[in-house]
């Protein structure tokens, strides 16, 4: 089931739901909300996503991503996509969620402290995982409690 998601908001950015996909049992995918990021005057900044349940692939994949175009960043907009959520989240009962980054990947490091996230390890992904089938090798993962 998914929810209305138009009270996604702060007064800086508002997540605009552009689609939702259904849990593919096959291929270990959670059920999922896709949004463009737009700021206060309605440009798109980027994009995020919430992934609905926990399973082996989003703990190596995150329950959220994000993407800030280039001329948009460093003014905490993915970390603030996070916060606004992490209420969608606790709409699902998710009692945490997971978000990772590539090691050395310094600003999503930094979006996940500011969203409140730790970091429980860097792990070795599975031989047999997706991302390191098109080249990552390790993961940060940080974890939230909502």
């Amino acid at each position: 089931m998914f929810f209305d998601t138009s009270f996604l908001k702060n007064d800086e950015i508002s997540l605009f739901q552009i689609k939702t996909a259904e849990e593919n049992k096959d291929r270990g995918w959670v059920p999922a909300y896709y949004f463009d990021i737009l700021d206060k005057e309605g440009i798109k900044v980027g994009t995020c996503d919430l992934r609905i349940g926990h399973n082996e692939n989003t703990y190596y994949g995150g329950n959220i991503g994000y993407f800030i175009k280039e001329e948009f960043r460093g003014n905490h907009l993915a970390g603030k996509a996070c916060l606004l959520l992490f209420k969608l989240a606790k709409m699902h009962q998710l009692e945490y969620l997971i978000i990772t980054c590539d090691p050395d990947n310094f600003a999503s490091r930094k979006t996940c402290e500011y969203a409140g996230c730790k970091l429980l390890e860097i792990a070795k992904l599975p031989e047999d995982n997706e991302m390191r089938k098109i080249g990552d090798t390790e993961k940060c993962i940080y974890k939230v409690v909502l």
